[in-house]
């Protein structure tokens, strides 16, 4: 079979393992860090036990999620010398700031803070618990800028130029580099995305805590935080996501072309769903809205695109093979992840609905089955959204977007490590398999034990004496 011996694809393939199974915990964590902060905010202004023993609660969970985030981080960024080294010194000049940035700054940030959950709660005052609560939260969010910084810059190069020798790209404005077109509107589609995830984790929490009857107190709060968070989030998906879009449709027109399966020029219209039949270059769909996309894109119903046809025709996508393009696969990725933002809208507003009336969602269990489950919905999302996003941009892992720097490309197939052999990649593939399903069972159980062992409401008493008399030296310090 072609695919054992295709060095550029098994790497691709073990760095999308590796992405996609590191992606599994920085949502969690990220999303968790918002929810963790605001029950930390909700103990300092009540100093109610019960409180405090969700803020234990949620450390718990976040910790654990947070520590093998950073393991397969690790392993992610080791990748880049070891299966792509040509890509690494084309791009080394570009990357060497942001990488740096991100570890020195940000997971510094978090780590130390995290510290002081983890370890401080009785050595220092409720203000500075809390605040440290937030800053891990504030940590994760640099964190995740400086590495989409990254990734966006491979999306739509700037501030660079080809070097002479042509062999990699060379850095001529780190601001331009930094703030190039694709990072606002992705860093923001990513970061919502993220809330999503933790509110509803938050919400399946709670219903799974009403579904046994236990800690239905704790479960409330806990719905009634994801449900907050859950709508002004997924309100917030509508806004960036059409300005992830139209960056799409401005500045990478064959990733555009590929998530509307369009071969050839057109008025792209609207699909809910549908298969590319990729041999005879059209979409089988039952229903189309006619020049939909072109409407959602400039607010035109008119307005035609270029196909891969016509854009494998120009100096700048010239290495494009159409035949080659994954076009169903980006096709189904993106409109699975439009259809699993329906099923986040629909689930958003019943928790917003029926736990703030009156707490209805008490005796409905139907919902809070719903709500159990209602993290797949991001989960898909997100996982599929970046499909989408790296697939989309092939045949090149830099990409020669609209505005970009001439010559500031780079082909997948000329970005690995010439040195690693197809043996090499399956023996490692299936090692990160077996290791990376074993962190995923210690995990689960992990958290398994943290959520059946519940809100540890003695602990957080025996603990509240010392912190009220920290709150009362701060007081009075105050005073």
């Amino acid at each position: 079979m072609d695919i054992l011996t295709d060095v550029a694809l098994l790497s691709r393939i073990q760095f999308a393992l590796t992405v996609a199974y590191h992606f599994i915990f920085v949502p969690l964590s990220i999303g968790l860090g918002l929810i963790t902060a605001i029950f930390a905010t909700k103990y300092y202004r009540s100093r109610d036990e019960k409180d405090g023993a969700a803020v234990r609660l949620w450390v718990k969970i976040f910790t654990a999620t947070f520590a093998i985030g950073v393991a397969t981080g690790i392993t992610m960024e080791f990748s880049f010398g070891t299966n792509w080294a040509d890509y690494s010194r084309f791009v080394g000049d570009i990357f060497g700031a942001p990488l740096a940035a991100e570890a020195l700054f940000a997971f510094f940030l978090e780590s130390v803070f995290l510290g002081v959950l983890l370890f401080g709660r009785n050595k220092v005052s409720p203000k500075f618990y809390t605040v440290s609560a937030w800053l891990v939260w504030a940590g994760s969010l640099l964190s995740a800028l400086w590495i989409l910084i990254a990734n966006s810059w491979m999306q739509t190069p700037a501030g660079a130029e080809l070097a002479a020798d042509g062999k990699k790209a060379i850095i001529t404005d780190f601001l331009a580099a930094a703030m190039n077109p694709s990072i606002a509107p992705r860093y923001f589609h990513v970061i919502v995305a993220l809330l999503i995830i933790g509110a509803f984790t938050s919400l399946a929490l709670g219903g799974w805590y009403l579904l046994k009857n236990k800690h239905t107190d704790f479960a409330m709060k806990t719905v009634r935080i994801g449900a907050v968070v859950g709508i002004v989030a997924s309100c917030a998906m509508i806004v960036t996501a059409h300005a992830s879009a139209v960056q799409v449709s401005e500045e990478q027109p064959t990733k555009l072309a590929m998530m509307e399966g369009m071969y050839n020029d057109e008025v792209p219209p609207l699909y809910a769903f549908g298969w590319v039949d990729e041999e005879n270059e059209k979409v089988i769909t039952p229903f189309a809205i006619p020049g939909g996309t072109s409407f959602l894109a400039t607010g035109t119903w008119d307005t035609e695109y270029k196909g891969l046809h016509s854009l494998a025709q120009e100096e700048k996508y010239s290495d494009m093979n159409v035949a080659d393009q994954p076009v169903n696969l980006v096709f189904q990725t993106y409109h699975l992840m439009v259809a699993m933002y329906g099923l986040i809208m629909v689930t958003a507003i019943l928790a917003i609905v029926f736990t703030m009336r009156g707490g209805r969602v008490r005796s409905m269990r139907w919902l809070q089955k719903l709500f159990v489950i209602s993290p797949l919905f991001p989960f898909v999302a997100i996982q599929v959204g970046w499909i989408t996003a790296e697939v989309g941009r092939q045949p090149w892992v830099v990409y020669p977007s609209t505005t970009g720097p001439d010559g500031v490309a780079l082909l997948t197939n000329d970005a690995i490590s010439q040195s690693v052999s197809a043996p090499e990649l399956l023996i490692t593939l299936a090692l990160f398999l077996a290791v990376y399903l074993f962190l995923l069972i210690g995990w689960v159980r992990v958290i398994s034990h943290f959520v059946k062992q519940g809100p540890d409401e003695g602990a957080a008493k025996a603990a509240d004496g010392n912190l009220a008399v920290a709150g009362a030296g701060e007081k009075g310090g105050e005073q």
